[in-house]
């Protein structure tokens, strides 16, 4: 594991936050619908800042930190593209104003931010203490991945338990106010959708962690590179919510990209865990020197590979079909 400068860390950490502080406040002085300009430029700023942290990580801690995070970033970066799926659908079904929708998104993603941040410090404690949960973690993502492909693009994203729960007790209005949570309705204080959409954000956000995050860590074990590089994947999501939007659904084999991704990292951890085995059944509790470890740059370009060519066959696809209907 790469050995970082506190100095640097401390650093990046409150950079990450005035950049995170600068961004909401002004989302909220100026609420709107960005144009795809705006939203590319935007989207351009941030993937500019994660290029310019990892040189700097290259100065200060060398390239295998670098590449680690380079690699870690692309993969939150890809697997949050399905959450850019699930928050299309939690706005169009609570019927969200567009006028807030950036507000709204901004206030989730750094809930999930939070929940991420909380989940890594236990899944990096974890790491340090227990080296066969990389075997869960692997199967886990093995199995998501083949959860991934059998998924039914058209099959409805169900409310979370927590929010059907709030749906029964709360007393919640119909239609939004603002960005208010609580209004007097009838003499009586009531919550506005509001509440039940960050819920439905934040809590979809870290059900989606419980498969990106033990995929980061099949990168990369320093909890310092995991949470940067969610940091950096999540401050983009925004503008690339409003900059993809109807074009998500057209992205037909992007499925196929992910499940690859996450194959490809369950393998690997498993791969990890057998090499480093500690298992008193397995191999009388040593490692199996025929377990290769994978390293970073192979990660990178599998990534790189399995994101382009699933967005380039969909590309071609929306070509073929759109040239079919004009016959």
């Amino acid at each position: 594991m790469p050995q970082l400068p506190v100095v640097f860390e401390v650093g990046s950490i409150v950079a990450l936050v005035a950049i995170l502080l600068v961004d909401l406040l002004i989302v909220a002085r100026r609420p709107h619908v960005p144009t795809l300009r705006e939203s590319g430029a935007w989207v351009g700023v941030y993937v500019g800042l994660a290029l310019v942290f990892a040189v700097l990580m290259l100065v200060f801690a060398g390239g295998d930190a670098a590449g680690q995070f380079v690699a870690g970033w692309l993969t939150e970066y890809s697997l949050s593209i399905d959450n850019l799926f699930v928050f299309v659908i939690i706005m169009a079904r609570f019927s969200v104003p567009k006028q807030i929708q950036q507000e709204v998104l901004m206030l989730g993603i750094i809930i999930a931010l939070v929940l991420r941040g909380i989940f890594i410090l236990v899944g990096a404690q974890l790491i340090e203490d227990f080296t066969w949960i990389f075997y869960l973690f692997g199967a886990w993502l093995i199995w998501t991945a083949i959860q991934q492909l059998r998924e039914d693009d058209a099959e409805e994203q169900q409310d979370s338990a927590l929010v059907r729960l709030l749906r029964r007790r709360v007393r919640i209005t119909d239609e939004f106010d603002g960005m208010k949570f609580r209004v007097t309705h009838d003499g009586a204080r009531h919550f506005t959708p509001l509440l039940i959409v960050l819920i439905a954000i934040g809590t979809t956000d870290l059900l989606f962690a419980l498969d990106s995050i033990p995929a980061i860590f099949g990168i990369t074990e320093s909890a310092f590179i995991v949470f940067t590089a969610n940091v950096f994947a999540l401050m983009g999501l925004r503008q690339l919510y409003f900059l993809l939007g109807g074009l998500l659904e057209r992205l037909v084999y992007l499925k196929y990209g992910i499940a690859l991704i996450l194959t490809f990292i369950g393998v690997k951890l498993v791969l990890h865990a057998l090499h480093e085995n500690e298992l008193p059944f397995l191999n009388g509790g040593e490692g199996f020197g025929w377990a290769p470890e994978i390293p970073t740059w192979v990660s990178l370009v599998v990534i790189l590979v399995a994101m382009a060519g699933a967005t380039g066959a969909s590309l071609v696809r929306m070509r073929h079909d759109t040239a079919v209907s004009e016959r």
